[in-house]
């Protein structure tokens, strides 16, 4: 397996066609806090990566604190965007779930599911920034879609919106506790689609199962074509 320490380390030109030093520092951390880990990764790291020096980073970032807590911002404000797209882009509520998987996809690539577990423990105030976000925006997602599905017909409509969307919301954090807990044996993605699978068809009418059926087969084809 591939590890931090086997990268190798490219020399990096001084800042071109606009993208400042600071910018170019927080996009690395991004990078590598994800792929590994928060832990894993220090700042002589970064550095190393970026082909800078140590002192050059502190410069622009503290501590490493401020550093996560700048890339908890920017995965927040993605996560944020990618939502709403899916929301405004969706014909229906299905839809959005699977569109939703799609970016979830695309995110989870090279997401390491220990991420958030560091944050939690070592970083307490970018670990904050997160759970607002799932405990509001990501509750308030779930809740639309839900409300939009029952007028759409496609979910049953003696469904509780406030108890199945605290619900929702507390059980994605499942898919990430079992791949990073047991790691090799899970993918991250197949645990979401999994858990979204399972909760979506118990929301589901007859009309709604159908949906679920032709959406689900196509996003597997969609991920089957994907090298």
């Amino acid at each position: 397996m591939e590890t931090l320490a086997t990268i190798k380390v490219s020399i990096v030109l001084p800042p071109i066609f606009g993208m400042e030093t600071k910018e170019r520092i927080q996009k690395k951390a991004h990078e590598l806090f994800l792929r590994y880990g928060i832990r894993s990764v220090s700042m002589d790291d970064i550095a190393a990566q970026l082909g800078m020096s140590k002192k050059t980073i502190y410069q622009f970032f503290s501590e490493k604190d401020e550093l996560v807590t700048a890339v908890m911002d920017d995965e927040v404000s993605y996560t944020q965007h990618k939502c709403e797209s899916c929301k405004i882009n969706a014909r229906n509520a299905v839809e959005e779930i699977f569109l939703t998987l799609e970016r979830m996809y695309e995110q989870f690539a090279n997401l390491n599911p220990v991420v958030l577990y560091d944050a939690e423990k070592f970083h307490p105030k970018a670990f904050e920034k997160f759970r607002k976000m799932k405990e509001v925006f990501l509750y308030e997602v779930v809740a639309h879609n839900i409300r939009r599905g029952i007028e759409e017909e496609l979910y049953r409509e003696d469904i509780s919106v406030e108890i199945m969307s605290r619900y929702r919301v507390e059980t994605m954090m499942i898919p990430f506790a079992m791949a990073a807990t047991t790691p090799g044996k899970f993918n991250l993605i197949d645990l979401t689609r999994e858990t979204m699978e399972h909760f979506l068809f118990g929301l589901s009418t007859l009309k709604g199962h159908k949906l679920i059926m032709k959406y689900r087969e196509d996003y597997k084809k969609k991920q089957q074509s994907k090298p």
